[in-house]
């Protein structure tokens, strides 16, 4: 089969149109997974009709390796979230996060183990998915110290600390920008979390390889290992690990107990972080300044059913729920 014989989702062509470059990717991915099927001697292991999977801006074709094991291929069309994810990967070294078998870092294509990637984390019942996810975090955290050989690595990587600098500035001017959203005392809330651990104001040093966005959808089982799980597409920072609940936090939050909902959802921030081995309340204020952030974000697209999710989420996990928000059953899924 060749590559050019596979139609991408629409899904994915339309997020790819959005990135600068992104209809010369369109145009040439095919082409780029046809050379790196020959060179590194793969054959595409497609069923005749079915589809590849895909990410938000990248397709992946499993591919049997020279040797006979199961691979996938990910071609990713170009953009800088995606550059470290190599040197990521190859640092965990399959430990906690999918193992790498090859990159080419110039064209954004990675071959990694073939996982089950029709399954994921999101099919476990809630209360079964904080253990693994605690695991994987622990696997993950990996500190600079304990790395050796990949300097420019750590020091090329963005750090959760800067962002907090940064973010002192740029949420009170996307917040008046908006005509000031929501409650004063939220952003205020938000601010100070970052004054306190930004690069200026933190007094502890604990930084780690943070992969922050560590859902559910990017936790895959190991074939014929069910209970196995691992991490795929890394976003890494340098920073907090507590920085990584967040993401379990605004997902499947139609799952949270229809008796009370928000208490749920701050008992899940405190289960997952006691299981990443984490302070519980700088999870939760973290997680607060991440989903302030989203919620300014998607107000500025005009995205107000996903600003209304995220403005639950942060304003419940400080037991200040904003009015007019919809109840949790009736707030949008990302």
């Amino acid at each position: 089969m060749d590559a050019r014989d596979i139609e991408l989702p629409l899904t994915l062509a339309r997020k790819v149109l959005s990135l600068p470059g992104g209809r010369a990717w369109l145009d040439g991915w095919a082409g780029i997974a046809n050379r790196y099927l020959e060179e590194w001697d793969l054959a595409l292991d497609l069923e005749p009709g079915a589809g590849p999977w895909s990410g938000h801006c990248a397709v992946v074709l499993p591919v049997a390796c020279a040797d006979g094991r199961p691979g996938a291929l990910k071609i990713t069309a170009p953009h800088p979230e995606a550059a470290p994810e190599p040197d990521a990967l190859a640092l965990w070294d399959g430990n906690g996060a999918v193992e790498l078998l090859n990159s080419s870092r110039e064209d954004f294509v990675l071959l990694l183990e073939r996982l089950d990637g029709d399954s994921s984390l999101a099919e476990l019942p809630l209360a079964e998915t904080t253990g693994v996810w605690g695991a994987i975090l622990r696997r993950l955290s990996i500190t600079p110290t304990g790395s050796a050989g990949s300097g420019t690595f750590w020091s090329s990587l963005p750090s959760v600390a800067g962002q907090a600098e940064q973010w002192t500035d740029t949420l009170p001017l996307e917040w008046e920008t908006l005509g000031r959203p929501f409650d004063r005392w939220l952003l205020e809330y938000a601010l100070e979390v970052c004054q306190v651990h930004g690069a200026v104001g933190r007094r502890r040093n604990d930084d780690v390889l943070v992969h922050s966005d560590l859902h559910y959808l990017n936790i895959l089982p190991v074939p014929e290992q069910p209970r196995r799980f691992v991490a795929i597409d890394p976003k890494p920072v340098l920073g907090d690990a507590e920085f990584a609940v967040a993401p379990m936090l605004w997902n499947r939050i139609g799952e949270l107990s229809p008796a009370d909902p928000a208490a749920h959802l701050r008992d899940r921030c405190t289960d997952l972080a006691l299981a990443g081995g984490l302070d519980p309340m700088l999870a939760r204020d973290w997680s607060v300044v991440r989903e302030v952030d989203n919620a300014l974000e998607y107000l500025r697209e005009g995205l107000t059913d996903d600003a209304a999710r995220s403005l639950w989420v942060a304003s419940n996990l400080l037991r200040k729920p904003l009015a007019d928000l919809p109840p949790a059953a009736r707030l949008s899924a990302p």
